[in-house]
């Protein structure tokens, strides 16, 4: 399939999310400096949370959107071998989220939205924000329609065919972000704009920070499901292997997308707008979705393991040898697959919710988040990049070698920077504070990580920069050589045979979503309208 329009749609999109990508890396280094307190003429608490409020919107909301939305129209059209359905309307759809991160980035560098990426009230930020991040739902809700009317119309025009599993796993995606995005929508429409513009003289923030907790954990997964589509459709073919189970994929995106949704609320188990009981039932289920990711590794080693004893591979572990460890993408899953466990297993603790109140508001939660977002996440996002740029471009990537080493620095780098954070917050240390005093006995042995935190920080921005170095070099470079290659994707072990419908449709599970939603938040969001806030009105009248 060679779709002009797909091509000139990734490329465009996924340009915007790594100019995102490398501004942040450089906000992030500084934020580590600053924060360290080492640096007294870095010390700008202003400064400081400008830069945090802008790092994480560019990074949680500009890259990972724009990213999902390139690979997902490449991923479309190559997959289903057809043009993309309404090409001038994808076109609208990027123009409207990139004004909408235009109209953003202003007040966020004026210091007018430090508000962090939460931005939980009552901190409120200029209108300015909040429309400009409105404007970027709006774009990627127009992919999310495109990808849904593709989807079926692949499927009406190819009657009892398994739909490709990328494109299944894209879709997923579009489903899953059109649920979740739809609290954060509530709470800026109705409650975030109508403040900032001085229409309300009040909100009540157990309500908005209800809403956004209906967004803030399933939009996890929505960054995470492209790379676990590169994982099974991608990642067993560059090994030289087959998918292990095309149906087990198939479930776990459909699992992880049912069970992503109602959880949101284990973000505010030291809040108290919310009755433990609800907690504990978001609880529940933060521990059943970590079963679609246990069944992701078993099926993607399975793979590997498949192909490492095809290359020759003997004995219990000799097959790991034999992996193409010199191919980006197999490099990438094995390291993306380290940190995925290691920042797993501090995801289990901050659901737990005993656990979770030692380590809380503490520099834990950003080194798991970390560990799991630009660790396993982005990881992956670089090796789709390596992937498809020569395939987008028609020239060949300007070094293996050096994406190699780009791979290795950043997993290193990422390791030597959020342990630390674990280990501080462990011994204490609060996150969401501009620095860090050493004057007394108990923040004065907190420096040594501080300094580790620095290191593993440079080395990350040397990673970043040299990937963007990587890019522009090979799209850009003067060879006449025209690389000719196409994308591969992975065959299943077994050949899927009468694929039962629940397995290759949506329609079941946007019912059981639908319950399950209004069993999770129907009475957590309704009792706002009926229950005394203090003073604050409920909705803001």
């Amino acid at each position: 399939m060679n779709d002009t329009t797909a091509k000139n749609l990734a490329l465009s999109h996924m340009w915007v999310a790594f100019a995102a990508f490398i501004v942040a890396c450089f906000m992030g280094e500084f934020q580590v400096l600053e924060r360290s307190g080492l640096f007294e003429s870095l010390t700008s608490i202003s400064v400081y949370f400008a830069s945090v409020s802008t790092h994480g919107v560019l990074m949680a909301y500009v890259l990972t959107t724009f990213f999902i939305m390139g690979f997902g129209y490449y991923t479309a059209s190559d997959s289903l071998k057809v043009p993309i359905w309404n090409p001038k309307l994808a076109w609208a759809g990027f123009a409207i989220a990139l004004s909408g991160v235009v109209m953003a980035a202003v007040p966020l560098l004026s210091g007018l939205a430090s508000v962090l990426y939460t931005f939980y009230p009552p901190v409120t930020a200029h209108a300015a924000f909040y429309i400009g991040a409105t404007l970027l739902v709006v774009g990627s809700w127009v992919w999310c329609a495109i990808m849904v009317v593709m989807f079926y119309q692949w499927k009406k025009a190819n009657p009892g065919k398994a739909v490709p599993l990328a494109m299944f796993a894209t879709t997923a995606n579009a489903l899953l972000w059109l649920w979740t995005s739809a609290g954060v929508a509530a709470e800026v429409l109705f409650q975030l704009i109508p403040l900032a513009l001085g229409l309300m003289d009040t909100l009540d923030p157990g309500l908005a920070r209800t809403l956004f907790a209906w967004t803030l954990h399933p939009i996890v997964y929505f960054w995470l499901i492209p790379a676990y589509t590169a994982f099974y459709v991608f990642v067993p073919k560059q090994a030289g292997s087959y998918l292990f189970s095309d149906e087990a994929a198939r479930m776990a995106f459909i699992v992880l997308v049912v069970f992503s949704l109602p959880i949101g609320m284990h973000h505010l188990y030291m809040d108290p707008e919310q009755a433990k009981g609800w907690k504990l039932l978001h609880g529940v289920g933060t521990f059943v979705v970590a079963l679609p990711t246990l069944v992701t590794g078993f099926t993607v080693i399975a793979s590997l393991e498949i192909a490492g004893r095809l290359r020759g591979g003997k004995g219990l572990f000799g097959w790991i040898g034999s992996l193409p460890w010199g191919n980006s993408m197999v490099l990438s899953v094995i390291l993306s697959l380290v940190m995925l466990i290691f920042g797993g297993f501090g995801g289990i603790v901050n659901a737990s919710y005993a656990m979770n109140a030692m380590i809380h508001n503490t520099a834990w939660v950003p080194g798991h988040f970390h560990l799991i977002f630009a660790g396993t996440t982005v990881i992956m996002y670089f090796a789709i990049a390596y992937y498809l740029w020569p395939i987008l471009c028609k020239k060949p990537l300007v070094s293996n070698s050096l994406a190699l080493v780009q791979l290795w620095t950043w997993f290193i780098g990422m390791s030597i920077m959020t342990t630390p954070w674990h280990v501080l917050g462990l011994l204490g240390q609060p996150r969401r504070i501009s620095s860090v005093q050493y004057n007394n006995v108990l923040t004065m042995t907190w420096e040594p990580y501080e300094i580790l935190m620095i290191l593993g920080g440079l080395v990350l921005l040397g990673s970043a920069c040299l990937f963007f170095y990587i890019l522009v070099k090979t799209q850009f470079s003067t060879t006449t050589e025209v690389f000719v290659g196409e994308v591969e994707y992975a065959e299943p072990l077994h050949e899927v045979k009468d694929l039962p419908e629940y397995l290759n449709d949506f329609k079941l599970w946007n019912k059981v979503i639908a319950v399950f939603m209004l069993i999770s938040f129907g009475v957590p969001i309704l009792q706002f309208f009926f229950m005394d806030t203090y003073g604050s009105s409920p909705w803001g009248y």
